[in-house]
């Protein structure tokens, strides 16, 4: 049996995790356990830290437990001073290509302070721009799921802007949250978006959002 854990910035992520990804990932494959851990010594603000204040706990975890797989789930646009940063925020990267940089970028500084490491046992994932683009996934269910079916035109209509709800930007006026708020300003993340996300469904949202979905792929692969 393998252990999988999680380490995410917030409680929106943790419960995500708790309520969302653990009956998948226990019910029909054989992780032992899923569980979600804080970055760090998070503040009660939430955000993501300075990756030097995080990795000290990833590499403790898998320093005590040579079975166990370990993965992130942080928002692009809450990093600061992460591997790769600087370089996935030059040129004209998609961003796919941004979250691959940081994750390669995070993978490799991992490897080179462990050992004889096994890359496979640390899968980074960047969720682009962050947690409530994979809510687009489904606008209508959204909709629903918030007890506004009546947004459901104007959720599809920001989704049919961008190729896949990953790319709704991270501009600080457009980023995902930040258009739902202007939409509906009694929109609670920890609350509401992980009720929609249930509803939406792990299949949609993978298919929607061709990150999460490999992100997905990867940790399964080692059950």
């Amino acid at each position: 049996m393998t252990q999988l854990k999680v380490y995410v910035e917030g409680h929106t992520e943790k419960k995500f995790v708790d309520e969302v990804l653990t009956p998948c990932l226990v019910g029909r494959l054989r992780y032992e356990c899923v569980s979600a851990h804080f970055l760090g010594d998070r503040p009660d603000t939430g955000g993501t830290l300075p990756w030097k204040k995080v990795r000290p706990d990833i590499l403790k975890s898998l320093k005590q437990d040579r079975e166990v797989i370990v993965t992130t789930m942080v928002d692009y646009c809450d990093l600061k001073k992460w591997p790769g940063l600087v370089e996935a925020r030059s040129g004209q990267k998609s961003p796919s290509e941004r979250a691959a940089t940081i994750e390669e970028a995070v993978l490799k500084d991992v490897a080179c302070q462990l050992p004889n490491f096994d890359p496979r046992r640390f899968v980074p994932y960047v969720e682009m721009h962050e947690f409530e683009a994979l809510l687009f996934s489904d606008p209508e269910k959204f909709a629903q799921s918030i007890g506004r079916p009546d947004l459901s035109r104007k959720f599809r209509a920001i989704r049919n802007e961008f190729h896949t709800p990953e790319d709704i930007n991270d501009s600080p006026e457009t980023h995902p949250s930040k258009r739902i708020r202007a939409l509906f300003p009694w929109y609670q993340k920890r609350l509401m978006g992980v009720n929609a996300a249930k509803k939406i469904g792990l299949d949609t949202i993978r298919k929607e959002c061709p990150a999460f979905g490999r992100w997905m792929e990867k940790i399964e692969s080692f059950a």
